[in-house]
């Protein structure tokens, strides 16, 4: 990810106090300039990943979240998330309370409600909360 990137993104997730990187993977920049910011960022994947100091890292799955993990997280954000995960995050984000943003690898549409939003040439989703009754 481009510099410029970078830091157009944690200027966007730096309004929050603490925050979820969902699928961290080999993309610890943004997780490492917020946490320089004083956000506390908490990191998961599916498997073990190296993360920046100040980082907290957790494993975890999000078809099958340890919901702890996430309690108390202001924000739940991910890069380039697959479609499939769309909906977990969302569904996770309502269930702890936390916005939900996150970019796909590009030709992915997202495949839950969301507004988008444009942060330096990239697009980043925002969920949209579902209403009463499930509708979307």
């Amino acid at each position: 990810m481009r510099p410029a990137t970078v830091e157009a993104l944690a200027n966007r997730l730096e309004r929050y106090d603490q925050i979820v990187e969902i699928g961290i993977g080999h993309r610890p920049a943004v997780a490492a300039e917020l946490a320089a910011r004083g956000v506390t960022v908490i990191a998961t994947d599916i498997v073990d990943r190296e993360t920046p100091s100040g980082v907290d890292f957790h494993r975890d799955d999000l078809t099958e979240p340890e919901r702890s993990l996430y309690e108390g997280a202001e924000a739940l954000y991910a890069q380039n998330l697959p479609p499939e995960l769309h909906r977990p995050m969302a569904e996770l984000a309502q269930t702890v309370g936390a916005d939900g943003l996150f970019t796909t690898l590009g030709g992915d549409p997202p495949v839950v409600e969301v507004r988008r939003e444009t942060v330096s040439g990239e697009t980043l989703f925002v969920v949209q909360p579902t209403r009463a009754g499930g509708a979307e």
